[in-house]
């Protein structure tokens, strides 16, 4: 009889800390071979003076290579802070829409290179087409019933099927990437206040007597702490790859959307397998209500209030009308009403971890005042085929070994962190030949705050949850506008 243990089944692959060489970076390797390069020219001019002519370079980007900053590389902070320096010269992180300039008809009221990605509907599926990256993506708002109510045996279950589900997307081309998110945000008890007006009007209620007016009272109390947790999926196809079939459909913008519409289903039947049920696919107005919602967070009861005819909105107002990234504050972005932090996850549970570990981040609290953390949490996957994976092990093992040389001529022992990254190898070759898929994944947390200081509040309340799911997050400095927007709209598009 086959056993299964249910309590810790759930493992995630160990990022890798060998670099290039020695742990480094390409930035990091790039500046020492700038300190080789001065020293060398040094000593060369002016002799064995040149080690003190030159010094000061040497030293400085020899120095700049074996430091971090917030746990990243200094060469690359220095790169990324440069970067964000001349967008505040050229004015580019500052954005105000104006309403009554000219706009290519179909493209979006977006920042950036995202103002080209155009959004079509499909019998009330909306197809986001990328013209710059060749992309067109799907939004499915998903829904598995009481997941963490269920037992452990029936989580294992689901998590499985679902495990199943996403395995085929490696092995069908086409598929550039998959895209699951989790929004936790203010929400309204409109479907409460319909309930009661409605028993009120069939059984003829006073609506004037005190247990009306104490019930009424009691519902505009609750309001403030209703919270909607929404599971999005964002399915994105490669139209490159997918020329043929998009040929064979006619070719141009009606073959984009029948493919989209296809794919759709094809996805559709592929999570009722799993039993991950598709509450309904996005329309225009339903990306831009989220987007939107998440630009102006107190214009959400807004929205969520809209009746079923005016629900959504309308996709000319899918972008913010005030974006700015402050100078001097690269942890933030101003948006119309909120302040935002996006963090990247790069320490996923180092142990075997609980099927719903991330349930902490979920139901993540101001650890003050015990409101929920307002937050979007992004899991980018890019499917990776057989091939390519085996062969990234393959280049992966040279580079632990080539590294294991050098401690070896060096007289260093090797730590258990190297022989966890070789262990780590070993196991993700022997789950690929057993069939299972690979993908490249990337975690992105947003949190979002009216101002500043309830911003840094929902970070510590965040930080805690994150520490009990066995999890680590570094914030994106400088990054944080192209970061927001990943995550705030679901068009399907990721971070290199």
């Amino acid at each position: 009889m086959t056993t299964h243990d249910y309590a810790r089944p759930v493992r995630l692959p160990r990022r890798s800390r060998q670099g290039v060489v020695m742990g480094m970076d390409g930035w990091q390797l790039t500046f020492i071979a700038f300190a080789a390069v001065a020293l060398l020219i040094g000593v060369n001019r002016f002799g064995p003076l040149g080690l003190l002519y030159a010094a000061p370079v040497y030293l400085l980007f020899g120095g700049a290579a074996l430091t971090s900053i917030h746990g990243i590389s200094a060469p690359r902070m220095a790169g990324l802070w440069a970067m964000k320096q001349v967008r505040h010269a050229m004015g580019a992180t500052t954005q105000r829409y104006r309403p009554e300039s000219a706009q290519l008809e179909g493209t979006l009221n977006l920042p950036g290179t995202r103002a080209s990605v155009q959004l079509w509907d499909v019998d009330g599926v909306s197809c986001a087409y990328d013209p710059q990256a060749r992309t067109a993506s799907v939004t499915a708002e998903l829904e598995v019933q009481g997941f963490l109510m269920h037992d452990t045996a029936e989580r294992y279950d689901l998590a499985q099927q679902w495990s199943r589900v996403l395995a085929s997307f490696t092995q069908r081309p086409g598929i550039k990437r998959v895209t699951l998110q989790e929004r936790t945000t203010p929400t309204t008890i409109r479907a409460a206040r319909d309930h009661y007006n409605d028993v009120v009007r069939r059984r003829g209620l006073d609506a004037l007597s005190p247990v009306a007016a104490n019930y009424r009272e009691v519902m505009d109390q609750s309001e403030k702490y209703a919270v909607a947790h929404r599971n999005y999926l964002t399915f994105t196809l490669d139209l490159v790859a997918l020329g043929a079939q998009l040929k064979s459909l006619g070719g141009g913008r009606d073959a984009v959307m029948a493919l989209a519409r296809i794919e759709a289903g094809n996805l559709a039947d592929a999570l009722q397998s799993a039993k991950v049920r598709v509450r309904q696919w996005l329309s225009s107005r339903d990306v831009a209500a989220l987007a939107r919602i998440t630009f102006d967070p107190t214009f959400a009861t807004d929205v969520q209030n809209r009746a079923d005819d005016h629900a959504g909105v309308a996709t000319s107002a899918i972008g913010p009308m005030h974006f700015e990234e402050p100078k001097g504050r690269n942890g933030v972005v101003y948006t119309d009403s909120g302040v935002h932090t996006t963090m990247w996850i790069h320490e996923w549970p180092r142990s075997d971890a609980p099927i719903g570990f991330v349930a902490p981040l979920v139901f993540a609290r101001h650890p003050s005042t015990n409101e929920a953390v307002t937050h979007i949490l992004s899991l980018v996957l890019t499917p990776v085929p057989v091939s390519k994976a085996l062969k990234r092990i393959r280049d992966e093992k040279k580079v632990w070994r080539g590294n294991e040389n050098l401690r070896a001529k060096r007289g260093a022992d090797g730590s258990a962190a190297d022989a966890a990254d070789w262990d780590a190898l070993e196991k993700q070759e022997q789950e690929i030949v057993a069939g299972h898929g690979e993908f490249r994944y990337g975690g992105y947390l947003t949190i979002s705050a009216e101002d500043e200081e309830h911003l840094d509040h929902a970070v510590a309340g965040m930080r805690n949850a994150l520490a009990r799911a066995g999890m680590e997050a570094q914030v994106l400095y400088c990054q944080q506008a192209e970061a927001l927007m990943v995550n705030a709209l679901p068009l399907g598009r990721g971070m290199k």
